[in-house]
């Protein structure tokens, strides 16, 4: 992961710019949840609950504890690394929620367009959820038309 790599930007810190920044385009509500593995952002804006999922990078990872020259990086250095990678993770979330927001301001997109994937379901499922397995199927088993209109099709 590059993006935002070497930032000294606490996780607290950017979660609360993520709160920020959703206040600041109409947020009604707003709800995070953390576990070892995943980290969740859930808020309510334009009638709708949106809801990201930010996968964490596993503490044990060998990424963590050993140099890229093999060598055991010990405890403290290995915890270091491993919350260098939260940081970045966190950064890329509100870098990419905030992009959104701004894409939907600037009219370039519609709230739900922007958010589709993210917007949770009465089932408590995202469309997105819903619809990566029927997209996946539908590649597998139809064809897919060309990108480009055949000759004389543009006349």
């Amino acid at each position: 992961m590059s993006y935002a790599k070497d930032t000294s930007v606490s996780v607290s810190k950017t979660e609360a710019e993520i709160k920020a920044v959703i206040r600041k385009y109409g947020a009604t509500s707003f709800a995070s949840f953390e576990t070892t593995a995943a980290a969740m952002i859930a808020f309510e804006m334009e009638d709708r609950r949106i809801v990201f999922k930010l996968p964490l990078p596993d503490k044990g990872a060998r990424e963590y504890r050993v140099t890229p020259t093999g060598k055991d990086r010990g405890e403290a250095p290995a915890l270091a690394a491993w919350e260098q990678a939260c940081r970045s993770r966190w950064r890329a979330l509100f870098l990419c929620i905030k992009a959104k927001l701004e894409s939907v301001e600037a009219g370039i997109e519609t709230f739900d367009d922007a958010f589709l994937a993210h917007i949770q379901m009465p089932d408590g499922l995202t469309v997105g959820e819903h619809v990566r397995p029927k997209i996946a199927i539908a590649y597998q088993s139809e064809s897919m038309p060309s990108l480009l209109p055949g000759p004389g099709a543009m006349q």
